[in-house]
């Protein structure tokens, strides 16, 4: 899911969510992430959260994405909440 945060928050663009099916597939994802971004030009990309693999969340500055495994981003609900607070952010699944 991309959720289009620009106008809208003060730390990011966009906000990407997706989850993988077990701790080393969203881990494998984050490294995966990191490269990529990496490859595109970003040069300061973060990462937290990935020594345990449930929640990692990558900074890209202008980018955030968060992967989950699936348990863990339905108990977050983030989805909801950037809805909810952001009536007219424009969501892509």
């Amino acid at each position: 899911m991309s959720i289009n945060l620009e106008g809208k928050s003060d730390f990011a663009d966009r906000m990407i969510i997706a989850n993988g099916n077990s701790l080393r597939h969203v881990g494998s994802l984050a490294d995966y992430v990191v490269d990529v971004l990496k490859n595109a030009g970003y040069e300061s990309v973060k990462v937290e959260g990935k020594e345990g693999c449930e929640w990692v969340l990558v900074d890209a500055g202008n980018i955030i994405i968060h992967l989950f495994k699936p348990e863990v981003r339905s108990y977050y609900n983030l989805e909801k909440m950037w809805s909810v607070s952001l009536p007219h952010a424009e969501v892509a699944y």
